[in-house]
């Protein structure tokens, strides 16, 4: 199964742009995908909550031994802190999303672009993430190139793409 990693806000009142997005890209994706999170709130659980809602299975990789948010199907307990546990998550994903967040989001786009796994970000969710796309003029992150980097502003397109590109990794 393609595992799709998601990076977003861990805010307790994420901004409502980028909750419409994130819900819109919850239900966009199929349910035989498995979805991994931080497994915390704001938007990760947002996101969680819409695809359990479909039957979706949920992954919460989590720092320290949080229990996360009620819709993680799953809990991977990492007693790691919350950036080392960033690690765990990136390595596991066939796909990074990234949904709208400040600086742990941007820092996890950056490993999943440095350890290789694709990496699409969501724009126009109002969050410093989205700042991003200034970063990749070129479309990589840096001058090693080390894979294209792809921005959208439809949560629609970023739940296909995912999808798509995870799967690759099955060819």
């Amino acid at each position: 199964m393609i595992q799709i990693a998601i990076a977003g806000s861990s805010d307790e009142k994420p901004f409502e742009k980028a909750v419409e997005k994130a819900k819109k890209f919850a239900r966009a994706l199929p349910t035989n995908v498995i979805l991994l999170t931080g497994g915390r709130g704001g938007i990760m659980r947002i996101v969680s909550e819409e695809f359990r809602k479909r039957g979706g299975i949920v992954v919460g990789i989590l720092p320290y031994s949080d229990e996360g948010n009620e819709f993680n199907t799953i809990r991977v307990k990492t007693g790691m802190n919350p950036v080392e546990r960033s690690g765990a998550l990136v390595e596991s994903a066939d796909v990074l999303v990234v949904l709208g967040g400040g600086v742990g989001t941007m820092i996890e786009a950056l490993m999943a672009y440095n350890l290789g796994v694709p990496v699409i970000v969501l724009t126009d969710t109002g969050y410093p993430s989205d700042k991003l796309e200034m970063l990749a003029q070129d479309g990589y992150f840096d001058h090693k190139k080390i894979l294209r980097v792809i921005f959208t502003e439809d949560p629609d397109e970023a739940a296909r793409l995912a999808v798509e590109i995870g799967g690759r990794k099955d060819d």
